[in-house]
Order: C-alpha cells, then structure tokens, then sequence
C-alpha cells in the first residue's frame, strides 16, 4: 500500500510554494502529520514514519532548533507525499528506507 493509497490527502498534492510558505503547523495539521520529541544523537535532523492507515509520524529530536525543525519537516512533508521540492543546504539530506 502507498501513501497515495492510504491516505487520501496524499492525492491532493499541495504545491511546492505552499509547502515552502503555508505555516507549518497548519501544514502538519492539514495532512494530520503526529509529531513526537525524542532524544537522539549528532546529526539525526528528523525522521519520518508512515504508519499502515497511512497516516504519518514525524520524530522531532529534542533541543532541534525551531529553524532548523521547519527546514526538515518541510522537506519530510514533501517527500512524503511526493511533491518536488527544492534541494536541501548542505549538509542536510533526505534518506529513504
């Protein structure tokens, strides 16, 4: 099953300029996005996991900064429902499982 499968919304892909610019709370919240805080190491900027309903799971690392957080959560989104997004700065990344 696809994220496009199970989750309706995934359907109606938002644009990359909304992605980019919309609130990201209000991103989250549109998409039903769950966010939870844990403690990890160096370097882990954010993980993403998409539970089987479809519904997705966003892993905070606890003291990220709140700049930092929109950048990844930003590119989580996308990536996860398939929008094209713009590259990320270095040194960031995406990495798919």
């Amino acid at each position: 099953m696809t994220l496009a499968q199970a989750c309706p919304d995934a359907q109606q892909k938002p644009s990359p300029d909304r992605l980019m610019n919309a609130p990201l709370p209000q991103l989250l919240d549109e998409h039903g996005v769950d966010v939870t805080v844990l403690e990890a190491g160096p370097g882990f900027t954010g993980g993403t996991y998409v539970r089987d309903d479809g519904s997705l799971l966003f892993a905070r690392p606890a003291g990220q900064r709140d700049d930092e957080w929109e950048l990844m959560a930003r590119a989580m989104l996308g990536a996860a429902l398939r929008v094209p997004m713009p590259p990320l700065p270095e040194p960031y990344q995406l990495t798919e499982l």
